[in-house]
């Protein structure tokens, strides 16, 4: 399983984050397969063949939130989980050996009691919506879901565990609910098999400079 991929250790956060736009992230399956509310597959196109600018979006709150409660929210996870080993590097990419373009960034890496290798995916967000809720309710939103199947595509491991941490912002009240779901490898080997086609069909475009057919988004995470 390991053998599947090698790491890169990049020398700090802004040389990371310039390492990302060089192959297929895990936040990209969701735009190939127009599975993200925010962002279409043309428009990932064009930001991969260098025709617009990938927008900063690392000052916005939500970012900057998530990006400062992660290191928490994983020792929340380690404590919870003693039967797991979590692993963590900062500014690393793993990046698979026989498609060297699709590229992970985890939250975490797991070792259960067995022996076998799993991811850890951390996520914060704040629901304003009935509809965001109801995408929470026994289900990952489709655009998280497309994020952990792409990291099991990249290392060969053989589960994901998604920790949620969803925020109700009240006027006089904060509740934070807390959320884990769990992901066999042995359970979606389908919809990974679609994912990796479409995947690589999106690199063919972008090595070939041919804009993709647009597939229209949902309107609601």
């Amino acid at each position: 399983m390991a053998d599947c991929f090698k790491r890169k250790r990049c020398k700090d956060h802004e040389s990371w984050l310039a390492m990302r736009t060089q192959g297929i992230g895990g936040s990209d399956a969701a735009c190939i397969l127009g599975r993200n509310p925010w962002k279409t597959n043309v428009d990932l196109w064009r930001e991969k063949t260098g025709l617009v600018e990938q927008e900063d979006i690392s000052e916005k709150p939500a970012v900057k939130y998530g990006h400062q409660a992660e290191g928490s929210l994983r020792r929340l996870f380690k404590l919870d989980h003693p039967e797991l080993r979590v692993y963590y590097r900062d500014n690393e990419q793993l990046i698979n050996k026989a498609l060297p373009y699709l590229h992970a960034s985890l939250d975490g890496e797991l070792t259960d009691e067995s022996g076998r290798k799993g991811i850890l995916e951390i996520k914060t967000t704040t629901i304003l919506q009935s509809m965001q809720k109801e995408n929470w309710n026994n289900r990952i939103p489709d655009n998280y879901y497309l994020q952990c199947l792409h990291y099991l595509l990249v290392t060969g491991y053989e589960f994901v565990v998604l920790r949620a941490q969803l925020k109700y912002q009240y006027p006089e009240e904060l509740k934070i609910v807390t959320r884990e779901y769990r992901i066999e490898r042995s359970q979606v080997e389908e919809d990974m098999r679609v994912l990796l086609a479409a995947e690589i069909a999106f690199w063919e475009f972008i090595q070939r400079k041919e804009e993709p057919a647009l597939i229209l988004p949902p309107l609601i995470a």
